[in-house]
């Protein structure tokens, strides 16, 4: 492990204040040795010099970076309620006002947008104030349309209409925007009937909370996992605890992030998919030895003759494996005689194998060597379950209720047969469809893959997660985009933890470090932001220290005053010079798939009749 390496070959420098004891020892040891020769006794001291003969070291770069306080505009307060009329705005190409179909406000509504992508309507918006805004835009279409709504040119949200061809409001909770004009840009992949762009205030990211239940689900938690549940507990909403996944044990994605940084992630994120190869286990113990958290995911590969993690290229059924016999502590001899006598299917015994070789192999050595871990298993299971072949992973391609059942069973295998009290559950569904029950799990993970060139703080995802997940610590456990820790506290957006992916995100195909995601100033900026938390400084945390936190008080910050009395806005359309005036009743949280994910994003869309589902994708 290279960081090991680092330490040792550094014994002869100043050392950090929270370098290991053991290194501080060694170096001591290596003082006492140095080659000096001590003087001899008085009576025969000589003017003899007996010259030294020392080894060049050669000192590895050391980095100094500077440490960034939380910085963000001052926020303001004044009430806005604007609609931007689409049939006002100015139309090019083939754009239309027209009126034909009701329900639409104002005047009329916009058409002619054909169905390359290639033709938008820009709006042009004032904002009164530096604050937080809704922002909402009226629309009906035919068929299922992609529409993407850009801010000043970078994406801020991306949503499909639905298909009956009524009027529906779209709604972007929580979008900071600085006082002034700016561009909201509209472009629907589709033929659409664009009605208008509405801004309001928006006091929603006061209500994200950072409470969490004070205790684990593991009954019979180690101390180690313990020690570090409560750390993430305590420090929620304080600081975003700083991951990145490798690629093997060598670690070399988190040199190459102290290379540039001068500092080491939090977490170590590793993934398995070799059961046999045991070289991650030994890396997670160095790892943890050195004061630092692990993460590990199981890429699990399906236990059947045409194995694979993808559901398009295995032929195992999670179906077939389902069983209403509780397995769950049942012995190799006893789980043998069940498939002998055919009480549980192949599918099921070979599954059931696969999860205790995997436990026996990877986990219960981290157990006995104290090491807690962040346990993430049947990860990103709704992934495209709605797309033709099923979901992208066969523990997910059966729907919610085998996933659940699978679930199930593996925390029970792993809580009470293998009593595996050093992990920490991550439920990572990603769709409150595929929800397991929350006593067995820790912490609700999500998977952003934004398509943008920066993550922003993506508080509106984390709005929508927490209106189905109560007291639970929710975390970015995969990422393309290095989030920005100051909008992270602009937005009360402050994830747990987040893990930047490896590969392309990070490197290139030679190893060097990758601008193509995320730049090195932008990578220098989290590391050190008072708003994150490296390895350094959670060791020193954890051991009792203190830090500065970029924490704020948002509820006071947040109070809105509005007028009394808000102006009024007709819905109707137009028919013979005479205006029927139809309401947007229906108010509800509609849940849809961005970018081939099958997220819940919590943008609210009106209609006059209850409509709540999830909508999924079939690409990958």
């Amino acid at each position: 492990m290279k960081i090991l390496k680092y330490i040792s070959a550094t014994v002869a420098v100043a050392m950090s204040i929270l370098t290991v004891t053991s290194c501080n020892a060694d170096k001591k040891e290596e003082d006492s040795n140095s080659g000096v020769v001590p003087p001899l006794p008085e009576e025969t001291v000589t003017e003899t010099i007996t010259e030294s003969v020392t080894e060049e070291v050669t000192e590895p770069p050391v980095v100094t970076s500077e440490e960034y306080p939380i910085s963000y505009p001052e926020i303001e307060h004044s009430y806005a309620g604007d609609i931007y009329e689409a049939e006002r705005e100015r139309l090019s190409g083939n754009l239309r006002p027209t009126n034909e179909h009701e329900g639409f406000s104002g005047g009329g509504y916009v058409t002619g947008f054909g169905t390359d992508g290639k033709t938008s309507l820009k709006f042009r918006l004032d904002a009164p104030a530096t604050q937080h805004y809704d922002i909402s835009v009226g629309i009906a279409s035919e068929s299922n349309v992609n529409c993407r709504v850009l801010l000043d040119g970078q994406e801020l949200y991306n949503f499909t209409t639905s298909s009956d061809g009524i009027f529906q409001k779209i709604t972007c909770h929580g979008v900071f925007l600085e006082k002034g004009s700016v561009f909201i840009e509209v472009i629907p992949e589709g033929e659409v009937m664009l009605d208008y762009l509405n801004v309001t205030n928006s006091t929603a990211i006061n209500n994200i909370s950072y409470q969490t239940d004070d205790f684990s689900v593991n009954q019979r938690i180690s101390i180690e996992a313990n020690n570090l549940i409560k750390f993430l507990s305590d420090n929620y909403g304080k600081y975003t605890l700083t991951g990145q996944y490798v690629s093997g044990a060598d670690n070399s994605e988190i040199e190459l992030i102290h290379d540039i940084t001068g500092q080491y992630p939090a977490i170590r994120f590793s993934t398995v998919s070799n059961t046999e190869d045991t070289s991650n286990v030994n890396a997670c113990i160095q790892w943890h030895q050195n004061g630092g958290i692990n993460g590990i995911t199981w890429e699990w590969n399906s236990p059947s003759t045409v194995s694979s993690l993808y559901t398009s290229e295995s032929n195992f059924s999670i179906w077939n494996a389902m069983t209403d016999y509780d397995i769950s502590m049942s012995t190799k001899q006893e789980l043998s005689d069940l498939h002998l006598n055919g009480v549980i299917s192949d599918d099921c015994y070979n599954m059931v194998l696969a999860m205790d070789d995997f436990a026996e192999k990877q986990l219960i050595p981290l157990k006995e060597s104290g090491v807690p871990v962040l346990w993430r298993p049947l990860y990103e299971a709704s992934l495209g379950y709605d797309a033709p072949e099923g979901a992208v992973y066969w523990w997910g391609a059966g729907g919610a209720v085998p996933y659940q059942w699978l679930w199930n069973l593996m925390y029970n295998r792993y809580m009470n047969y293998f009593e595996l009290d050093n992990l920490i559950w991550v439920w990572n569904g990603m769709s409150d469809v595929y929800s397991v029950d929350p006593s067995t799990y820790d912490i609700a993970s999500y998977d952003l893959y934004t398509d943008t060139d920066n993550f922003g703080s993506r508080s509106e995802q984390l709005m929508a997660i927490q209106k189905y997940i109560n007291n639970k610590i929710i975390a970015v456990s995969e990422c393309d985009n290095i989030p920005d820790i100051d909008a992270m506290f602009r937005d009360n957006s402050v994830w747990s933890f987040f893990g930047l992916w490896n590969g392309e995100y990070i490197t290139d195909s030679t190893g060097a470090f990758s601008e193509q995601y995320n730049t090195k100033d932008e990578l220098t900026k989290a590391y050190n932001s008072v708003g994150s938390l490296t390895l350094d400084e959670y060791k020193i945390i954890a051991g009792g220290g203190e830090l500065p936190t970029g924490t704020r008080n948002f509820s006071e910050e947040l109070v809105q005053e509005e007028p009394t009395t808000e102006p009024i806005q007709e819905y109707g359309y137009i028919e013979d010079e005479e205006t029927t005036t139809t309401e947007y009743t229906e108010d509800y949280n509609y849940d849809y798939n961005y970018d081939d994910y099958n997220y819940d994003y919590g943008y609210d869309y009106d209609y006059n009749y209850d409509y709540d589902y999830d909508y999924g994708y079939s690409e990958w």
